[in-house]
């Protein structure tokens, strides 16, 4: 998709207030509310924009401990990659997973309420992955930069 400067400005702006009205929207990137509506429907078709979410602070609701997890798995072959990518992506505690090249083969972000919500995800769920050889688990101490918005500087 090609992007203008009004489309910059869509994504910039949504992405810091996601329940943005249109018409504060329009006013905020210089358009009038019926274009800009338009570009924000072809934006969400075009999948740009995947959905509108809260971003809720993980210590206000119990979660206390973020954890990153590295995996390595036995087999490389495409069958064990799915079926652990599908394992893993039913997971609430992994809020986000990646594949990933280095000493490791998958890199996760887990949050959990404490070191022993942790200690039973590990035992009672991570260790029983499908094709799981090696886990290495790293706390996060505190979270210098919490999940910001993408930056958009090299669109038009």
């Amino acid at each position: 998709m090609k992007f203008d400067r009004y489309d910059r400005k869509i994504l910039e702006s949504l992405q810091a207030e996601g329940r943005l009205a249109n018409i504060d929207l329009a006013a905020d990137i210089g358009l009038s509310p019926s274009p800009c509506s338009r570009r924000v429907r072809l934006l969400e078709k075009s999948g740009v924009i995947s959905g509108y979410s809260a971003i809720l602070d993980r210590e206000k609701v119990g979660l206390n401990l973020t954890v990153f997890v590295d995996i390595k798995v036995e087999k490389h072959g495409e069958k064990e990659a799915e079926a652990f990518r599908e394992a893993v992506s039913l997971l609430p505690e992994v809020v986000m997973a990646h594949l990933v090249s280095g000493q490791s083969d998958f890199h996760l972000q887990v949050v959990v309420p404490d070191l022993r919500a942790y200690e039973n995800f590990l035992t009672g769920t991570l260790l029983k992955l499908p094709g799981v050889r090696d886990i290495r688990s790293n706390f996060a101490i505190q979270t210098v930069k919490p999940q910001s918005p993408l930056p958009l500087r090299h669109l038009p």
